[in-house]
């Protein structure tokens, strides 16, 4: 890439409506969005959007294509990756200095001192087919070797949306073998003890939990139902989408806690407050 074309694209990304824009089109991935679900997504009115698209097209970072009665924009991923490797090429004359892709962290050299302890970590909602397994699968790619994330629901549905499914399969993000299950697997003797606790949708937080073992920190980070939208299909996409990057943005603040190095009391206290650093509703 050519210096005069990497500052077009970053002049572009330098303002935060055309940031979240671009933002929402790689969440979605390949299949894209119309414009007028771009807008209600993220509050921007036509006249504006309008204006916003032209000039992420005008740097090459978002394409276009008519389908039926719409035009459906997407981020032109190639553009992307040559901008990122434009701006790391030959970063610290060649030597790795830079945390791996999510889907295969590793620590940085200097972060968090080594320990063999590895942090459990519990996603909980009420059927534990949606909100709860993609925080799961999330944690488990981001959560650098450090964490390991499990999820279940008060009332089971007894199987996951696949739509959850789908969203994590256009960013990338194992999924595992994820099933829809009570809590109770994991109050019961024999379970994996849990350091934390954390629900994910307001109904499973206002239900009696069982007796958790080992008295985890709990905490509670409320998401919109994605599973609840009843419109079209790209609207049901959308929606897991938005949920997909709030829970995204919560999980990578967790993962630069260092629970070891914290009392009790501090360590609950910032990972209740992630809830509130990131609005339930992507912005």
């Amino acid at each position: 890439m050519e210096s005069k074309i990497a500052v077009i694209a970053l002049a572009a990304l330098a303002q935060e409506s055309r940031l979240a824009i671009f933002r929402l089109l790689i969440q979605v991935g390949r299949p894209g969005l119309p414009a007028g679900k771009i807008g209600e997504a993220l509050g921007i009115a036509p006249s504006s959007l309008s204006f916003h698209m032209k000039e992420l097209s005008h740097a090459g970072l978002v394409t276009s294509r008519p389908e039926s009665r719409y035009v459906i924009y997407s981020a032109n991923f190639q553009a992307m990756n040559d901008l990122l490797t434009f701006l790391t090429d030959n970063c610290c004359g060649g030597t790795p200095c830079l945390p791996a892709p999510r889907t295969g962290m590793q620590p940085r050299r200097g972060g968090f001192p080594m320990t063999t302890k590895i942090f459990n970590v519990l996603f909980l909602c009420t059927g534990n087919s949606a909100r709860s397994i993609m925080a799961e699968a999330l944690l488990n790619a981001m959560g650098q070797g450090r964490f390991r994330a499990f999820s279940a629901g008060s009332h089971p549905a007894g199987k996951v949306n696949p739509l959850a499914l789908d969203c994590l399969a256009r960013n990338e993000i194992p999924s595992g073998n994820p099933r829809s299950k009570s809590w109770e697997e994991f109050a019961r003797p024999g379970a994996p003890p849990m350091d934390f606790v954390i629900t994910v949708c307001d109904n499973a937080a206002e239900e009696v939990c069982p007796s958790w073992p080992g008295q985890p920190i709990t905490a509670h980070w409320g998401v919109f139902d994605p599973a609840s939208d009843d419109g079209s299909e790209d609207q049901r996409r959308l929606a897991f989408s938005l949920a997909f990057a709030v829970l995204e943005r919560r999980i990578s603040l967790f993962t630069c806690l260092n629970p070891a190095s914290l009392e009790r009391l501090a360590l609950q206290q910032q990972v209740r407050d992630i809830g509130d650093a990131v609005p339930e509703q992507s912005e």
